[in-house]
């Protein structure tokens, strides 16, 4: 089963959950790249088994926490008169599951050890720039 199509198991509860919660996860945040996609290899591809289990839960909490981590940056950095990095939309990173997975599967195996929030930070660099 590839990434991908197991990721996909996790629906749009789960990339709702993605790009809304805010669970702490400062332990989790340092998981890496490489071990985030491991660890997804195995999660089964119905949307409501792959919910049930603690792994897919893990994950979400994962993504969901390095998300809000680099929100909570953006805005310290508006907070403080700086102009932040990245600047995403009030809307959402709009990131789901099948999304996150292929920009993690894009990866060269060597920068693959980056921590998942390192990772999302890169990409939201990337998606949204701010504009002078």
């Amino acid at each position: 089963m590839t990434h991908r199509i197991a990721v996909k198991a996790l629906g749009l509860s789960a990339a709702l959950a993605v790009v809304c919660s805010s669970l702490p996860a400062l332990a989790q945040s340092q998981m890496t790249v490489a071990q985030f996609l491991e660890d997804g290899r195995d999660i089964p591809r119905n949307r409501a088994a792959a919910m049930l289990r603690s792994d897919t839960r893990r994950l979400v909490r994962v993504a969901t926490g390095a998300v809000n981590q680099i929100k909570a940056e953006q805005a310290a950095a508006e907070r403080a008169g700086r102009r932040p990095n990245h600047c995403i939309p009030s809307t959402g990173t709009g990131i789901t599951p099948e999304t996150l997975v292929a920009r993690f599967e894009a990866m060269p195996a060597g920068r693959r050890n980056v921590t998942v929030t390192q990772a999302i930070r890169d990409w939201m660099v990337e998606r949204y720039p701010c504009r002078g």
